[in-house]
């Protein structure tokens, strides 16, 4: 059994963070790789499917539907997926066929999105992030990063950015994206004599697998407005406080949303919000979602199989 997580923190617009919520786990179980336990192999597949699919006819009409016609709609989004539970797997097959129409040239949307995803199968824990949103893990009480904030500053990004043609002005690839890596923003994945893997901006994930023990308590996922406001520590400390007092982890999330947003508008705390707590305990994992833009609720037995 494989339950799987993620959080997709969208920028220019929604409609890329939503075209993922909607198909990138699909994709992942739908991977040859999958069929022959290579989950790691099929993450990375499916991170790099999602550019392809937002090309041409139908990637344009689905990101004009998801996008509430496009440009009409400005700012940012995170949106939480929740795969489809056992049986549903059986029924999902690639059937991304080819539409005609006045857009069958569309190169892939100028927005884009991060995606964190966390995938639990049996005794072990892979990772797939592009961005600058975060997974970390409590380990007895200590804070371990399972995800790199992709940053234009880290040197390895730099290499990359700059190799394909690219620039960084004051922490921004090209005076524009405050990321290198994201799913979409095919405006920054133009050079053809490259690899996807080394255009200025990348959806290929960093991946990262953990052997799971009983050390382990708990996993955080947030995209970066909680992240710039606590460091990895912090929250884990802030989390493992209040699961001493509080029965539901929802409410757990709540309170981080609360202890990160601004008093007032501007500055740190303004970012919109998303977190994902998983706790692992016997003989079920307990898991709450929260949002900045939603009402946090609790997800016993809402667990997704995939």
């Amino acid at each position: 059994m494989h339950i799987l997580f993620g959080v997709y923190d969208g920028h220019g617009g929604k409609a890329v963070s939503k075209f993922c919520a909607r198909h990138l786990h699909k994709q992942v179980l739908i991977n040859d790789a999958n069929s022959s336990g290579d989950l790691p192999t099929s993450l990375h597949k499916a991170f790099l499917r999602m550019d392809e699919m937002m090309k041409g006819q139908r990637g344009w009409r689905e990101l004009t539907e998801l996008g509430d016609k496009g440009n009409k709609i400005s700012g940012m989004i995170d949106d939480i997926i929740w795969p489809p539970k056992g049986g549903d797997s059986d029924k999902i097959r690639e059937d991304w066929d080819t539409e005609e129409g006045p857009n069958s040239n569309f190169p892939g949307p100028t927005s884009g999105s991060t995606a964190c995803v966390a995938v639990i199968r049996n005794d072990k824990l892979i990772v797939a992030n592009a961005g600058d949103s975060r997974c970390v893990i409590s380990r007895k009480g200590q804070a371990y990063n399972l995800s790199t904030d992709h940053k234009p500053d880290l040197e390895e990004e730099r290499e990359r950015i700059l190799g394909a043609g690219g620039f960084v002005v004051a922490g921004r690839v090209n005076a524009s994206l405050n990321l290198s890596r994201a799913i979409g923003d095919m405006e920054l994945k133009q050079n053809d004599l490259l690899p996807v893997e080394r255009q200025i901006v990348t959806a290929e994930p960093e991946l990262k697998t953990v052997q799971l023990s009983e050390d382990d308590e708990f996993i955080v996922l947030a995209c970066d407005g909680i992240w710039d406001c606590m460091s990895s520590q912090e929250v884990v400390d802030f989390v493992h406080k209040q699961l001493k007092t509080e029965d539901k982890i929802s409410s757990v999330c709540e309170k981080l949303l609360n202890r990160c947003v601004a008093p007032t508008s501007g500055g740190e705390g303004c970012d919109n919000m998303t977190v994902i707590v998983v706790q692992f305990k016997k003989p079920a994992l307990a898991v709450a979602t929260s949002s900045a833009e939603q009402s946090a609720t609790t997800a016993e037995g809402m667990r997704p199989k995939i």
